[in-house]
Protein backbone atom coordinates (compact mmCIF):
# COMPACT_ATOMS: atom_id res chain seq x y z
CA UNK A 1 0.00 0.00 0.00
CA UNK A 2 3.08 2.47 0.65
CA UNK A 3 4.59 1.49 -2.90
CA UNK A 4 0.88 2.59 -4.38
CA UNK A 5 0.37 5.74 -2.44
CA UNK A 6 4.41 6.36 -4.07
CA UNK A 7 3.54 5.56 -7.71
CA UNK A 8 0.57 8.05 -6.97
CA UNK A 9 2.97 10.55 -7.08
CA UNK A 10 3.52 10.32 -10.53
CA UNK A 11 0.41 9.69 -12.28
CA UNK A 12 -1.54 12.66 -13.61
CA UNK A 13 -4.88 13.24 -11.36
CA UNK A 14 -6.71 13.06 -15.05
CA UNK A 15 -5.55 9.85 -15.66
CA UNK A 16 -8.14 6.67 -15.29
CA UNK A 17 -6.23 4.20 -13.86
CA UNK A 18 -7.11 0.94 -13.21
CA UNK A 19 -4.86 -1.51 -11.01
CA UNK A 20 -5.51 -5.16 -11.39
CA UNK A 21 -4.23 -8.09 -9.22
CA UNK A 22 -3.82 -11.70 -8.96
CA UNK A 23 -6.00 -13.20 -6.82
CA UNK A 24 -3.09 -14.09 -4.46
CA UNK A 25 -3.14 -10.00 -3.04
CA UNK A 26 -6.83 -9.27 -2.83
CA UNK A 27 -7.79 -8.03 0.45
CA UNK A 28 -10.59 -5.51 1.63
CA UNK A 29 -7.83 -2.94 2.67
CA UNK A 30 -5.83 -3.18 -0.62
CA UNK A 31 -8.89 -2.53 -2.16
CA UNK A 32 -10.11 0.42 -0.24
CA UNK A 33 -6.89 1.80 -0.57
CA UNK A 34 -7.08 2.02 -4.21
CA UNK A 35 -10.20 3.61 -3.97
CA UNK A 36 -8.88 6.51 -2.02
CA UNK A 37 -6.40 7.34 -4.68
CA UNK A 38 -9.00 8.03 -7.12
CA UNK A 39 -8.49 4.41 -9.06
CA UNK A 40 -10.05 2.02 -9.84
CA UNK A 41 -9.65 -1.35 -8.73
CA UNK A 42 -9.82 -4.68 -10.74
CA UNK A 43 -9.24 -7.31 -8.14
CA UNK A 44 -8.90 -11.78 -8.66
CA UNK A 45 -10.58 -13.09 -6.28
CA UNK A 46 -10.39 -17.00 -4.75
CA UNK A 47 -13.74 -18.70 -5.40
CA UNK A 48 -13.93 -19.52 -1.31
CA UNK A 49 -15.95 -16.72 -0.70
CA UNK A 50 -19.75 -15.14 -0.74
CA UNK A 51 -21.32 -12.15 -2.20
CA UNK A 52 -24.83 -10.62 -1.80
CA UNK A 53 -26.49 -8.85 -5.29
CA UNK A 54 -27.69 -5.70 -4.37
CA UNK A 55 -31.49 -6.11 -3.72
CA UNK A 56 -31.25 -9.78 -2.86
CA UNK A 57 -30.47 -9.67 1.33
CA UNK A 58 -28.62 -13.40 1.01
CA UNK A 59 -25.36 -13.90 0.56
CA UNK A 60 -24.39 -16.94 -2.04
CA UNK A 61 -21.20 -18.68 -2.51
CA UNK A 62 -18.97 -16.62 -5.08
CA UNK A 63 -18.52 -19.76 -7.02
CA UNK A 64 -22.13 -20.32 -7.74
CA UNK A 65 -22.04 -16.76 -10.15
CA UNK A 66 -20.16 -19.56 -12.64
CA UNK A 67 -19.69 -22.90 -11.57
CA UNK A 68 -19.57 -24.47 -14.74
CA UNK A 69 -18.35 -23.49 -18.18
CA UNK A 70 -20.10 -21.00 -20.65
CA UNK A 71 -21.77 -19.64 -16.98
CA UNK A 72 -21.52 -15.64 -16.72
CA UNK A 73 -22.60 -12.87 -14.30
CA UNK A 74 -21.93 -9.36 -13.21
CA UNK A 75 -23.92 -6.93 -10.95
CA UNK A 76 -23.30 -5.02 -8.32
CA UNK A 77 -23.68 -5.78 -3.90
CA UNK A 78 -21.24 -6.99 -0.99
CA UNK A 79 -18.50 -9.37 -1.12
CA UNK A 80 -17.55 -11.10 1.41
CA UNK A 81 -19.80 -10.82 4.87
CA UNK A 82 -17.23 -11.42 7.40
CA UNK A 83 -16.76 -8.42 9.20
CA UNK A 84 -14.27 -5.52 8.71
CA UNK A 85 -14.17 -7.62 5.28
CA UNK A 86 -17.24 -6.77 3.39
CA UNK A 87 -16.73 -4.51 0.81
CA UNK A 88 -19.43 -2.67 -1.65
CA UNK A 89 -18.37 -3.50 -5.25
CA UNK A 90 -19.29 -4.84 -8.87
CA UNK A 91 -18.74 -8.84 -9.49
CA UNK A 92 -17.78 -9.76 -12.54
CA UNK A 93 -17.99 -13.93 -13.05
CA UNK A 94 -16.97 -15.74 -16.55
CA UNK A 95 -16.37 -19.20 -16.97
CA UNK A 96 -15.16 -19.04 -20.39
CA UNK A 97 -15.80 -22.41 -22.30
CA UNK A 98 -12.63 -24.68 -23.06
CA UNK A 99 -11.07 -22.90 -20.28
CA UNK A 100 -9.91 -24.80 -16.87
CA UNK A 101 -11.69 -22.06 -14.26
CA UNK A 102 -13.87 -18.97 -13.98
CA UNK A 103 -12.60 -15.39 -13.37
CA UNK A 104 -14.24 -13.74 -10.87
CA UNK A 105 -13.71 -9.81 -10.67
CA UNK A 106 -14.31 -7.45 -7.87
CA UNK A 107 -14.08 -3.80 -9.30
CA UNK A 108 -15.71 -0.19 -8.24
CA UNK A 109 -16.68 0.34 -12.07
CA UNK A 110 -20.63 0.46 -12.25
CA UNK A 111 -21.21 -3.18 -14.34
CA UNK A 112 -22.53 -1.07 -17.32
CA UNK A 113 -19.45 0.49 -18.00
CA UNK A 114 -16.65 -2.88 -17.14
CA UNK A 115 -16.03 -5.92 -18.47
CA UNK A 116 -14.45 -9.07 -17.33
CA UNK A 117 -12.66 -9.67 -20.34
CA UNK A 118 -10.24 -6.55 -19.64
CA UNK A 119 -8.63 -8.34 -17.31
CA UNK A 120 -6.44 -10.52 -19.88
CA UNK A 121 -4.80 -7.36 -20.21
CA UNK A 122 -2.74 -8.32 -17.11
CA UNK A 123 -1.09 -10.98 -19.25
CA UNK A 124 0.72 -7.52 -20.57
CA UNK A 125 2.64 -7.41 -16.83
CA UNK A 126 3.53 -10.90 -17.29
CA UNK A 127 5.29 -10.46 -20.68
CA UNK A 128 6.55 -7.00 -19.36
CA UNK A 129 8.57 -9.58 -16.75
CA UNK A 130 9.84 -11.48 -19.58
CA UNK A 131 11.14 -8.87 -21.85
CA UNK A 132 13.46 -7.33 -18.82
CA UNK A 133 14.58 -10.21 -17.77
CA UNK A 134 15.47 -13.73 -20.03
CA UNK A 135 13.22 -12.73 -22.85
CA UNK A 136 14.95 -9.39 -23.95
CA UNK A 137 17.45 -7.16 -21.61
CA UNK A 138 18.67 -9.56 -18.93
CA UNK A 139 17.86 -7.67 -16.47
CA UNK A 140 18.66 -10.86 -13.73
CA UNK A 141 22.14 -10.44 -14.51
CA UNK A 142 22.75 -6.90 -13.03
CA UNK A 143 23.02 -8.60 -9.49
CA UNK A 144 22.70 -4.94 -8.52
CA UNK A 145 21.23 -4.11 -4.81
CA UNK A 146 21.74 -0.02 -4.94
CA UNK A 147 17.97 0.82 -5.29
CA UNK A 148 19.63 4.42 -6.82
CA UNK A 149 21.53 2.36 -9.46
CA UNK A 150 18.78 -0.13 -10.19
CA UNK A 151 16.29 2.59 -10.68
CA UNK A 152 18.54 4.68 -13.68
CA UNK A 153 18.70 1.16 -15.20
CA UNK A 154 14.93 0.02 -15.31
CA UNK A 155 14.53 3.91 -16.81
CA UNK A 156 16.47 2.79 -19.63
CA UNK A 157 14.91 -0.77 -20.01
CA UNK A 158 11.55 1.33 -19.69
CA UNK A 159 12.49 3.60 -22.36
CA UNK A 160 14.01 1.20 -24.62
CA UNK A 161 11.11 -1.44 -24.55
CA UNK A 162 8.82 1.29 -25.64
CA UNK A 163 10.83 2.18 -28.33
CA UNK A 164 10.84 -1.33 -29.30
CA UNK A 165 7.28 -1.99 -28.90
CA UNK A 166 6.80 1.34 -31.07
CA UNK A 167 9.07 0.33 -34.03
CA UNK A 168 7.52 -3.63 -34.24
CA UNK A 169 4.40 -2.31 -33.64
CA UNK A 170 4.06 -0.24 -36.66
CA UNK A 171 5.89 -2.71 -38.73
CA UNK A 172 3.22 -5.37 -37.44
CA UNK A 173 0.42 -2.70 -38.04
CA UNK A 174 1.37 -2.49 -41.77
CA UNK A 175 0.72 -6.10 -42.51
CA UNK A 176 -2.45 -6.99 -44.32
CA UNK A 177 -4.87 -9.15 -42.30
CA UNK A 178 -5.81 -11.12 -45.66
CA UNK A 179 -2.35 -12.47 -45.96
CA UNK A 180 -2.22 -13.72 -42.37
CA UNK A 181 -3.13 -17.62 -42.45
CA UNK A 182 -5.40 -19.40 -39.90
CA UNK A 183 -3.51 -21.54 -37.73
CA UNK A 184 -6.15 -22.62 -36.32
CA UNK A 185 -6.86 -25.89 -38.30
CA UNK A 186 -3.05 -27.03 -36.65
CA UNK A 187 -4.10 -26.64 -32.84
CA UNK A 188 -5.29 -29.99 -32.31
CA UNK A 189 -1.83 -31.37 -33.41
CA UNK A 190 0.10 -29.64 -31.43
CA UNK A 191 -1.15 -31.14 -27.86
CA UNK A 192 1.58 -30.32 -25.21
CA UNK A 193 3.41 -26.69 -26.56
CA UNK A 194 1.83 -23.50 -25.72
CA UNK A 195 -0.49 -21.47 -27.29
CA UNK A 196 1.41 -18.33 -27.45
CA UNK A 197 4.08 -19.98 -29.25
CA UNK A 198 1.08 -21.16 -32.07
CA UNK A 199 -0.46 -17.49 -32.49
CA UNK A 200 3.29 -15.76 -32.96
CA UNK A 201 6.15 -17.15 -33.59
CA UNK A 202 8.34 -13.88 -33.27
CA UNK A 203 7.17 -10.94 -30.98
CA UNK A 204 6.81 -7.29 -31.50
CA UNK A 205 9.65 -7.11 -29.01
CA UNK A 206 11.76 -9.36 -31.52
CA UNK A 207 10.67 -7.58 -34.79
CA UNK A 208 11.66 -4.37 -33.37
CA UNK A 209 14.85 -5.03 -32.44
CA UNK A 210 15.45 -6.87 -35.57
CA UNK A 211 14.04 -4.02 -37.52
CA UNK A 212 16.57 -0.92 -35.47
CA UNK A 213 19.94 -3.47 -35.66
CA UNK A 214 19.16 -3.54 -39.80
CA UNK A 215 18.90 0.07 -39.65
CA UNK A 216 22.51 -0.09 -38.11
CA UNK A 217 24.11 -2.41 -39.84
CA UNK A 218 23.12 -0.61 -42.88
CA UNK A 219 24.27 2.36 -41.92
CA UNK A 220 20.30 3.70 -42.10
CA UNK A 221 18.74 6.59 -40.19
CA UNK A 222 16.71 4.51 -36.79
CA UNK A 223 13.34 4.57 -37.01
CA UNK A 224 10.86 5.98 -34.04
CA UNK A 225 8.04 3.90 -34.42
CA UNK A 226 4.33 4.40 -33.83
CA UNK A 227 1.72 2.87 -31.61
CA UNK A 228 -1.53 1.51 -32.80
CA UNK A 229 -4.17 1.42 -29.49
CA UNK A 230 -6.73 -0.96 -29.82
CA UNK A 231 -10.28 0.75 -28.46
CA UNK A 232 -11.44 -1.31 -25.67
CA UNK A 233 -14.79 -2.08 -27.20
CA UNK A 234 -12.77 -4.18 -30.04
CA UNK A 235 -11.48 -6.32 -27.78
CA UNK A 236 -14.49 -7.08 -25.56
CA UNK A 237 -15.55 -10.69 -27.10
CA UNK A 238 -18.52 -10.96 -24.38
CA UNK A 239 -20.08 -7.79 -24.05
CA UNK A 240 -22.97 -8.74 -25.73
CA UNK A 241 -23.33 -11.90 -23.56
CA UNK A 242 -22.93 -11.14 -20.09
CA UNK A 243 -25.79 -11.87 -18.30
CA UNK A 244 -26.79 -10.45 -15.25
CA UNK A 245 -26.38 -6.74 -16.57
CA UNK A 246 -28.02 -4.49 -18.34
CA UNK A 247 -24.97 -3.35 -21.60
Amino acid sequence: MRMLRLVGRSIPRDFFVIVMTDRGLYSSKLFRRIKRLKWHPFMRINVNGTFCPEGNGSFKPIRSFAEQPTMSWQGSGVAFKSKGKGVACTLLALWEEGQKEAWFILTDLPSSASSICWYGMRAWIEQSFKIAKRGGWQWHKTRMTDPERASRLLLAISVATLWLLSVGGELDAEIPDSTIPDIRCYLPQTRGKRKATLIRLVSIFRVGMLVIHSCLADHKSLPFGRFFPEPWDDINPYKQRVSGANI
